[in-house]
């Protein structure tokens, strides 16, 4: 509960929708800006009042957008706030004399050393009739206030709340209003400068007032002052960084138009003084005179958003659009002499959506010709906003309720959690999600899906949604299941005449110096080499099928780490081209399968010769962690792209070298992630374009794996 000074209820009845009409603006608790600073100082000079407050009035506090006469102050309780009372009546809300008012006798503001004597205050009424605020002035003296003070106060706090709208409808533009904020620190520097002279005309005004009579009518004195008062209000609207003009009359002739709204219109200031269908003859045809001419005869305000405009520039027409204000200025009896014109072009911001929708029309097409189903997850309430193809992906219809349970309920039970698990590391980490799960649709035939998706987040970094796309690739999947198949069954067949022809060509080697002939010898070593080849692949396609049948089996024994190093990179040291520098660790005992663990080695370094040919140097280090012993082989090759490294474990992945053309099926290093995991170890790369690469894995230390 707040604190109530006022001995009344001061809530309106429509509170809740009050303040969220409050918040939408985004401008409680916001620096001071010299366009609502300038309203403010305004109203003290107008109503020669020594404060003047634009207040925005909060569930529990009053903030001050502008504070004219209060020092620094930029906010107060509402229950002692009289601008809490100002919300409750769309009509001016005055106290000429506040000890006479039994509301406030019990206010500090009133009775303590503030000394609050006279308040006027006019509700910022927004344009679907909720009042969020108040424009008020205060003096510590009592004072009459008039119809005509009451009209003019409502006139500024309608121009402030124009202001307030325009700059919420404005607030994605803040970055091409920097050049504006030059021209207000200008406008402020005027303001100063005016203010110093209003200090010293209304010394002169205060020595005039205590000559007169007390009973004096303030409205004389407001009537002398009329036409500087005019003066330096025309002064404030050209300069604002707002587009303004006042239209007078039916014949709606331009009285005044600040240079923005002469930039609007592309025209100069010899427009002034003429009616508007004249300066502006492209506006025949178009609704807006039509809009400005009920205006006038209603004396209903109008406002336009996004309005289509056909205006002239060069001699050509152009399309804008723009957002608007109308509102009728009346006299004493109510009838409607001019019309305010309040615009902000935002004919950008309608190119740059026109240009999303058809980026969103092409992504459309483009997901349809790829059989993609795109998806929006609501993280904090698990909703799913689908694509047809997406439901369709998982064997539901367009009408079918599908959200995050039921996503994961289709989720056979072995993939649920590492699909929860990759999703939860791209909110975490920010990066992209990507998995390959098998579903069971509801009439019980299973299916693969890939996956694909990246967190969105709002301006305090929690993740709100996960943006991707889903397709069906149970096809590729059972031509890769077909594939394996076959190169298992072909791997197997050819198992056996390699071997023979390999040991063939092994004794064809000890007789090939006794031959006396130099093309045999050549040939019998060519054949050496392409024989030691194709047993590598044949080997490889074995491990494959045996890692897809479940059947890698590892016998595990406890074996010092210089042993694996050394006879992996034997072959490397003695042909001479590259020097293997191995630190670190060495008599760090591994317990793991000593023939599968060298075979990830010489994968490595391997690779390191193959990819990386300029790098003489080849640097392996173990290092023993915590729990874990890692092992990394480092190179000063020419690095691995970022954008392939996430796939280079992938099986039969082999990255795109620039024309440069190597052997192998690609699945050297998918073998060795394998066997890695298989030791319930990690591997990985990391490497920078122009540095070189790092591949490394780490497995549990003996005594943490038995």
């Amino acid at each position: 509960m707040i604190e109530n000074t006022f001995g009344m209820d001061i809530m309106p009845e429509n509170e809740h929708d009050r303040l969220n009409a409050l918040r939408r603006y985004k401008i409680t608790g916001t620096p001071s800006e010299a366009s609502f600073d300038g309203i403010a100082k305004l109203a003290t000079q107008i109503f020669n009042a020594p404060i003047a407050l634009l207040s925005l009035v909060d569930a529990e506090s009053v903030y001050f957008k502008a504070n004219i006469g209060m020092g620094t102050t930029k906010e107060t309780n509402r229950g002692q706030s009289l601008c809490s009372l100002a919300i409750l009546d769309k009509k001016v809300t005055g106290f000429e004399d506040t000890l006479k008012e039994d509301i406030l006798l019990t206010n500090p503001n009133v009775i303590g050393d503030f000394g609050l004597r006279f308040y006027a205050g006019a509700p910022l009424i927004t344009h679907d009739g909720f009042m969020i605020g108040s424009l008020c002035v205060i003096d510590k003296h009592p004072r009459a206030f008039t119809a005509a003070d009451r009209q003019i106060l409502e006139g500024l706090a309608r121009t402030a709340m124009d202001q307030i709208e325009l700059r919420s409808s404005s607030i994605d533009k803040i970055d091409e209003l920097e050049g504006v904020n030059i021209t207000m620190a200008t406008m402020q520097q005027r303001l100063l400068e005016l203010n110093d002279e209003m200090e010293l005309a209304n010394d002169e005004l205060y020595r005039t007032n205590s000559q007169l009579n007390k009973s004096y009518d303030l409205t004389v004195l407001l009537n002398k002052n009329l036409k500087k008062s005019e003066r330096r209000f025309r002064s404030f609207i050209d300069k604002a960084p707002i587009a303004f003009a006042i239209l007078k009359g039916r014949e709606l002739v331009i009285e005044v138009a600040n240079d923005m709204m002469l930039k609007l219109w592309h025209k100069t200031e010899v427009i002034l003084g003429k009616p508007l269908a004249q300066a502006l003859p492209e506006l025949q045809g178009q609704p807006y005179l039509g809009i400005l001419d009920d205006v006038f005869t209603t004396g209903q305000n109008y406002i336009g958003d996004t309005a289509y405009a056909r205006l002239e520039s060069m001699g050509e027409l152009g399309d804008h659009y723009f957002d608007f204000t109308y509102e009728p200025l009346k006299n004493d009896e109510g009838e409607t002499e001019s019309i305010i014109v309040i615009a902000n072009e935002v004919t950008e911001r309608i190119k740059r959506n026109e240009h999303l929708e058809a980026l969103n029309y092409q992504l459309e097409i483009a997901l349809k010709a790829g059989e993609l189903g795109s998806y929006n997850r609501d993280i904090r309430t698990g909703k799913m906003d689908c694509s047809e193809t997406c439901k369709l992906n998982f064997g539901l219809t367009k009408n079918d309720r599908f959200d995050y349970d039921v996503l994961m309920q289709s989720i056979v039970p072995e993939h649920r959690e590492m699909v929860y698990q990759k999703v939860q590391d791209a909110i975490q980490n920010k990066t992209t999600y990507h998995a390959e799960y098998l579903i069971r649709w509801p009439d019980g035939s299973l299916h693969w899906i890939n996956a694909s998706g990246l967190p969105k987040y709002d301006a305090e970094g929690n993740a709100t949604h996960l943006i991707g796309v889903v397709a069906d690739i149970t096809k590729r999947k059972n031509y890769e299941s077909q594939k394996d198949d076959f190169l298992g069954i072909a791997s197997h067949e050819l198992k056996t005449p390699v071997t023979g022809l390999k040991g063939t060509i092994q004794l064809l080697e000890r007789f090939k110096d006794k031959t006396g002939s130099d093309i045999i010898s050549r040939l019998i070593d060519q054949s050496a080499v392409n024989i030691k080849k194709i047993v590598t692949l044949v080997d490889d396609l074995l491990n494959m099928h045996r890692i897809s049948e479940g059947q890698l089996h590892l016998e595990k024994t406890t074996f010092k780490a210089s042993k694996i190093l050394t006879s992996s990179c034997h072959n490397i040291i003695s042909q001479g081209n590259h020097q293997v520098n191995i630190t670190g660790d060495l008599d760090a005992d591994i317990f793991a399968d000593e023939q599968r663990l060298e075979q990830v080695l010489v994968n490595f370094v391997n690779n390191a010769v193959k990819y990386a040919p300029e790098s003489r140097e080849i640097n392996i280090t173990v290092e023993q962690l915590q729990d874990r012993i890692k092992i990394t082989v480092k190179d000063q090759g020419e690095g691995i792209n970022p954008a392939v490294q996430p796939f280079i474990f992938d099986r039969y992945y082999r990255a795109n070298h620039e024309g440069k053309s190597y052997s192998g099926l690609g699945l050297g290093l998918y073998i060795s992630a394998e066997i890695i995991k298989k030791h319930a170890g990690q591997i990985g790369v990391d490497s920078t374009v122009g540095l070189g690469s790092s591949f490394w894995f780490s497995i549990p230390l003996p005594t943490a794996e038995k």
